[in-house]
Parts: C-alpha cells; structure tokens; sequence
C-alpha cells in the first residue's frame, strides 16, 4: 500500500489518473531513417516529452530526467504512422518519480494498433533555485496501478545497487 511522504507531511496524495497523460505525433520524413523507419533517437525524445509530461501534471513544478530505464524496440515505426505515447506516474520517492511510457504505433489508414516500446523513467522535481524539492505522493487506485506501484519499488531498489 501507497506509503505516506513523510519528508512532506503537509503534501497531499494525488491518484494516479491526474498525471495520466497521452501525446501524439505523425512519423514525418524529416526523422527518418534511410530505411523510411523513425529514428530510434526520436522516439526517445518522445518518450522523455510524454514522460515529463505527465511527471509534471502529477508535481505541479518543473522536472529533469535522471535517468531512462532499458528500452527495446519491438516494431518499427513507418513514416506517415501515428505515434501515440502513454505515460502516468507509478510512484513517488520524495523527491523522484518513476514514469511508465508507453508506445504505439497506428496505421492511419486501417486503424491498427501496436505496441512498439516501453520505458521507465525516473524524474526529479526541482524548486525555482533548481533544487529537488519533495513531490506529492501517488496514489494508486486500481489493480494493475497497484501492481506498476509494487514494481516500481523493485527497480528502484536495482537502479540504486547499480549506482553503487
């Protein structure tokens, strides 16, 4: 279960569904590959665009990327495709957040949906100096925003030993 934020006592929780966020973007030729495929280096400014976005709707202050967790890509993306990123905060650790990303791709034409990519990404929320400044806790409501809760928790605790 959600633990309170007890280096902010005063901040209070916001469900998971108010940093839920979508963002899309067609595949356009200017970054493309010479295969007609997007680039792999833009769908990852993407992902940090839709992963910062939806750490910031949860904050309500300024984040950077601290750090991009593994990213395999599943399917290419075709110039003239719709590239569709979901992103929501999973969890909250005083200062940070880890963001899931999520990536689409849609054939405009029959409708298809695939899932390309997945990422997690943890974001610090800065004051107006640019300090990390605590962050409201998350709070999940469903199963499965308990279960990326859980987990988050998990890959922290990796991210942290790899540090060392």
């Amino acid at each position: 279960m959600p633990e309170r934020n007890t280096d902010s006592p005063n901040l209070a929780g916001r469900p998971v569904r108010e940093s839920a966020s979508e963002y899309a973007e067609l595949a356009l030729p200017t970054d493309a590959n010479r295969f007609g495929f997007l680039l792999g280096g833009r769908i990852m400014h993407l992902v940090d665009i839709a992963g910062a976005t939806a750490a910031m709707r949860h904050a309500r202050r300024p984040v950077v990327t601290a750090s991009v967790d593994y990213m395999s890509f599943l399917h290419p993306i075709r110039i003239g495709q719709l590239v569709i990123l979901r992103s929501s905060v999973n969890r909250v650790f005083r200062t940070s957040m880890e963001v899931g990303v999520k990536v689409f791709v849609e054939d405009l034409l029959t409708g298809e949906q695939r899932h390309t990519c997945s990422a997690y990404l943890t974001f610090v929320a800065i004051d107006e100096q640019g300090r990390p400044t605590p962050v409201p806790p998350v709070i999940p409501e469903t199963e499965e925003e308990r279960r990326r809760y859980e987990e988050a928790g998990m890959r922290r605790e990796r991210r942290l030993a790899m540090r060392k």
